[in-house]
């Protein structure tokens, strides 16, 4: 069985993907910067599919994968305290 989102919503701080095996996973915006910086109206702009989650205004994708591996935006590059 492939696990796929059913649906997405998001509050000030997390997005929340609905699964279609019945979980509900959070996880912060701030892994995902241009979604963090998107207005409401392009948040509420996005397509699923068997894989994941498409913005086509804001060029995001984000898997289903990578959210239960804990993954964010592999492309941004995270200041790290040492």
């Amino acid at each position: 069985m492939t696990i796929s989102a059913k649906n997405v919503r998001f509050d000030e701080h997390t997005m929340w993907v609905e699964l279609n095996d019945a979980r509900t996973i959070g996880v912060p915006l701030a892994w995902f910067p241009k979604l963090l910086q998107a207005s409401q109206e392009e948040l509420s702009c996005y397509e699923l599919s068997r894989r994941g989650i498409h913005w086509e205004q804001l060029n995001e994708d984000i898997s289903v994968e990578g959210l239960l591996a804990g993954r964010g935006d592999l492309t941004y590059k995270y200041n790290h305290i040492a």
